[in-house]
């Protein structure tokens, strides 16, 4: 499947798009920062951008020059109303940036997208449907670390067994398990801003994602700092970086403990 960067808040609309979208492709959100989308680049590598229009003055608008200075390979598609759209033109250079003006429909999105990527829609809607059936029953694995070379060695250790999302903050963390709730994450311990701490704290204060497991990384090695971890009573730890056939094992274990149903 191509892999899809969708830029925006998430509210209903982006939502519906991302559910749309995620049958055929591999979306992966992101929030409308250019710090954050910089990361981003280089840890999911999209075939493609998406950015949503939705509370346009209060998009970063320096995504639109990173996006047309780094990555000018990268087709970008925005979409926006009339109003929302005008306010960004003045930023698109070249055939790199097309718009659609909403209301749209999914299938026009889906259209669009499929045109840029020079691709048949009848012939990925097949891709989809085999992947699809190749991948039921895998786990989904959700890594969270705001280090980008550390998620790219997460998610290429445990691609093989499971399917894997990232994200490189805590609130992201909270917009993917919204998204598409996970099997087990593996959370970082210390990140800026939204440590692991606080971010283990908001997902089991949410009623739907308080009894996933979560192992936490942590790349202190001190007594204190461990006794810090294990009274969170987290599912696990591992020191970073983890060894791969040791993480594998105990993520296994986890798993096999928790209900069908959850």
């Amino acid at each position: 499947m191509k892999k899809i960067l969708l830029i925006g808040k998430l509210n209903t609309v982006v939502k519906e798009t991302n559910q749309f979208l995620s049958r055929f492709f591999h979306v992966q959100l992101c929030s409308e920062n250019a710090g954050v989308l910089e990361g981003m680049m280089k840890i999911v590598n999209p075939d493609l951008v998406l950015v949503s229009l939705i509370g346009a003055y209060d998009i970063d608008k320096s995504i639109f020059f990173l996006l047309s200075d780094r990555y000018t390979h990268i087709p970008v598609l925005t979409i926006g109303t009339k109003e929302e759209s005008s306010t960004f033109f003045k930023y698109y250079e070249g055939g790199q940036f097309e718009n659609l003006i909403r209301p749209v429909e999914n299938t026009r999105i889906m259209e669009a997208v499929c045109k840029r990527l020079g691709l048949e829609r009848e012939q990925v809607e097949r891709d989809a449907a085999q992947e699809k059936k190749e991948n039921d029953g895998r786990k989904r694995i959700l890594v969270v670390d705001d280090n980008g070379t550390m998620l790219r060695t997460m998610k290429a250790m445990l691609s093989e067994r499971y399917e894997v999302a990232v994200a490189v903050s805590g609130a992201q963390a909270m917009t993917s398990i919204g998204k598409k709730r996970p099997d087990l994450i593996l959370l970082d311990y210390e990140m800026p801003v939204c440590d692991g701490r606080m971010t283990l704290e908001m997902i089991r204060a949410d009623e739907e994602m308080k009894d996933i497991p979560v192992i936490f990384l942590t790349a202190v090695n001190d007594r204190a700092n461990i006794e810090a971890v294990l009274k969170l009573k987290p599912a696990g730890y591992f020191l970073k970086p983890p060894v791969k056939d040791m993480l594998l094992e105990e993520i296994e274990k986890i798993l096999n403990q928790q209900p069908e149903n959850m």
